[in-house]
């Protein structure tokens, strides 16, 4: 999003609809799926900007679950683990449902994981834990993200 566009301005903080929570840029936040049987999404708020009518949008970062990834769930992810993706998106800050406490662990890879990459069939000896939506990628840290 870089620069704002003429007709619109940056925003420091937003107030969650029906709270007195506000939310800044940096802030990890639940934002609410269009089906209500899903779990609210989680994401990192990096810009927030108001139109010339008041309306607020934000540009997030995309959080993923283990389950939500090409791999799947497995046994050595943690219940609330989380992967921060590569994924940017523009949303309309009403979809936004509360605070996301989120707390990052960074410690070096005990072993390497060997996986295949799923468009190739190439084998990698690396694990790509900052979820990249790009091909895997070396790494010498493993990168954990917790939601509390």
């Amino acid at each position: 999003m870089g620069k704002t566009k003429p007709g619109k301005k940056d925003l420091d903080s937003y107030t969650i609809k029906g709270t007195n929570k506000v939310v800044k840029v940096g802030d990890c936040v639940l934002m609410r799926p269009a089906d209500s049987e899903k779990q609210p999404y989680v994401a990192r708020m990096e810009k927030i900007e108001a139109d010339h009518r008041n309306n607020v949008k934000v540009r997030v970062r995309w959080y993923y679950r283990p389950e939500e990834s090409i791999g799947g769930r497995r046994q050595f992810h943690g219940a609330k683990e989380l992967f921060l993706s590569d994924h940017y998106d523009v949303q309309s800050a009403h979809t936004i449902e509360g605070i996301a406490s989120v707390r990052c662990l960074i410690t070096r890879m005990i072993s390497w994981f060997s996986v295949r990459d799923a468009r190739t069939g190439n084998a990698s000896k690396n694990v790509n834990f900052l979820f990249n939506l790009s091909p895997f990628f070396s790494c010498k840290l493993f990168v954990v993200y917790f939601c509390r």
